[in-house]
């Protein structure tokens, strides 16, 4: 296996890992200002709890993702190093204010909102989960900006030439706002979204089904499965965004996506399907002209599709990019089936009469995990054969010095290391869900009702 190969491999291996973790933290920070903001505009003790409990997790899914985060910088020098020099003007400034407009933010408040429960005010200790929550967010923007950038250069010149060509900056802002990052970042953040509110669902499902910490369960799940509601809506006019800019920028991608080759003409909407690339086919269950009417309103309008682009040019794995994409539009659809079912059934006061369903949002904690990481896969798979778009290969971009063994090796390093990681994360969350939102110290702060029960089964 060539170095190309292996780099690739190795890059999207730890930020996929990596990427388990920040969606998580700024979904949960979401969740917890609501909580806590319940707290103070009732005084109820149990938006307190929850929020503490939600805390202590979010500490957890915090500091691994900010540990696995710090190895991809060290890959771009290693490995990367073409692209490094290539983009640093670009992604240095975009690090640089995401260290200041974020990591500042999150940081100078976290150890308020970790250790300043009972220590300042009710008021100040919301303060500070505002500012973590924020500071997440910010972090997200700076990032996402950056990658944008690749998708669709904007506000830059080159300077040199060939290899020693790089991109710099002449207008910040352009940089910043450049024709997908505002859309792909709401796309990102509601994906963040969802995938903290679908961890609360399923932990408080768990208690539910337990018969445990039940009057704090209903609550805490009431929460986020009105923020999973909206956001799980809300994804489908992100992501029909995402795709009017992919046609309009990126068409190569779009075609890949729907596995469109014909250079222009109409284009099926495909449900499912297989795409053969030697044989330029696609089969499967599909919307005939839908392509064309998503994006201007005509089942006859055509696509630009694969063919009016040399084959150097166009994605080297097109099936799977068809296949990441429709997988993470599936679970898009599936995760609005099931809230709004979820609404219908609380609206009917039956929503905690059905096991079943309590049980399928136990599980469903993987799919919003699954939609971002599939989602992630289309945009840097659909991208290829650029690293920047249309400016520099994935191919030109390696470091001239580093061996496919070095990078074989880093990678077997990283791939039990970050075995171990996830193995850890899983014990310790698994650990702190056990114990529940409360401490034996909080047994007055409790429902009678279950305080009872707890002395019943000999746990008190």
């Amino acid at each position: 296996m060539d170095v190309e190969i292996l780099a690739r491999l190795q890059f999207a291996f730890t930020i996929s890992f990596h990427y388990i973790y920040p969606p998580l933290s700024i979904g949960l920070g979401l969740l917890m200002v609501i909580m806590e903001g319940l707290y103070l505009r009732t005084g109820q003790k149990v938006y307190e709890t929850m929020c503490r409990f939600w805390t202590r997790i979010f500490a957890l899914t915090f500091g691994i993702g900010v540990a696995t985060g710090i190895v991809m910088e060290f890959e771009f020098g290693t490995n990367w190093a073409t692209y490094s020099r290539y983009v640093g003007d670009i992604f240095g400034s975009a690090l640089a204010a995401e260290g200041i407009f974020a990591f500042a933010l999150e940081s100078g408040f976290l150890g308020v909102l970790l250790f300043g429960w009972n220590r300042v005010s009710s008021r100040v200790h919301f303060i500070a989960t505002v500012g973590v929550f924020l500071g997440s967010m910010f972090s997200a923007i700076w990032i996402t900006v950056a990658n944008s950038w690749q998708q669709t250069p904007a506000g830059y010149q080159i300077v040199g030439e060939g290899l020693d060509a790089r991109a710099e900056i002449v207008d910040f802002w352009a940089m910043v706002f450049n024709p997908s990052s505002v859309d792909r970042l709401t796309h990102v953040w509601i994906g963040a979204f969802l995938a903290g509110a679908f961890l609360v669902l399923s932990v408080h499902a768990y208690y539910l089904l337990r018969g445990r910490y039940v009057d704090l369960s209903r609550k805490a799940f009431k929460i986020a499965l009105m923020v999973a509601t909206v956001f799980s809506l809300s994804q489908l006019f992100t992501g029909h965004r995402s795709a009017e800019y992919v046609a309009e920028h990126q068409p190569a991608k779009l075609a890949a996506m729907e596995g469109h080759f014909d250079a222009s003409g109409p284009a099926d909407l495909y449900l499912v399907g297989w795409v053969d690339k030697e044989r330029q086919t696609t089969t499967g269950i599909g919307i005939p002209g839908g392509l064309g009417f998503m994006l201007e309103q005509d089942f006859d309008a055509p696509v630009t599709g694969l063919n009016a682009f040399p084959e150097e040019d166009r994605p080297g794995q097109i099936n799977a990019v068809f296949q990441f994409y429709h997988l993470m539009v599936a679970i898009g659809m599936i995760l609005i089936g099931l809230t709004l079912l979820a609404v219908f059934y609380w609206w009917r006061g039956r929503l905690f009469e059905q096991r079943w369903l309590l049980w399928a949002f136990v599980w469903a904690v993987v799919l919003p995990q699954m939609a971002n990481q599939f989602g992630w896969y289309t945009a840097e798979m659909g991208r290829q054969p650029w690293v920047v778009y249309g400016l520099l290969r994935t191919s030109d971009a390696l470091s001239s010095v580093v061996t496919a063994n070095q990078v074989l090796f880093s990678l077997i390093g990283f791939t039990i290391i970050y075995a171990i990681l996830l193995a850890l994360f899983i014990y310790l969350l698994n650990k702190k869900i056990k114990h529940g939102p409360y401490d034996e110290s909080d047994i007055d702060d409790r429902p009678l009702q279950e305080n009872i029960a707890r002395v019943a089964g000999g746990q008190l």
